[in-house]
């Protein structure tokens, strides 16, 4: 009986870590891809840092302000950072861009411009960083997309 419970903890355990990984965007050759979807994705991810900078800087110039609603400012311009990051590596430079691509030093270059400003966005409020990083979207989507 013992043995039994165990093995079907064992199994449900490995069931819940499985299910888990398959909720993101499969690496395996699927062939579902919406790429544009994931640029339009990118570019609200953007809306929503400028959105969390303007707020962060509006409630640091109130007098009494609310540090819970700062709080809440920051981790939710993190977040979506992170979010941004993760379509950069684990849909564009892990699936999407091959080796013998053209122009692939150029889309990687762009790819790697977007994860360090999506970085640089989570370590201040600096416009001026989501700025080129709208900046870096619109050029790799150009280019990706160039016939």
């Amino acid at each position: 009986m013992k043995k039994r419970a165990f093995q079907f903890l064992i199994g449900l355990s490995c069931l819940a870590l499985y299910a888990g990984m398959a909720a993101a965007h499969c690496e395996i050759p699927c062939g579902i891809y919406d790429d544009q979807a994931r640029i339009t994705m990118l570019l609200e991810h953007i809306t929503t840092i400028e959105k969390s900078m303007n707020q962060i800087m509006a409630i640091e110039k109130e007098k009494a302000h609310n540090p819970n609603q700062l709080i809440r400012w920051v981790m939710n311009k993190e977040q979506h950072a992170d979010e941004f990051q993760d379509i950069v590596t684990q849909y564009f430079m892990t699936q999407r861009i091959k080796f013998d691509a053209k122009k692939y030093d150029k889309k990687l270059g762009l790819l790697h411009q977007m994860l360090v400003y999506a970085m640089k966005c989570k370590q201040t409020t600096d416009l001026n960083n989501a700025v080129e990083l709208k900046r870096a979207v619109k050029e790799f989507e150009q280019l990706y997309f160039a016939k």
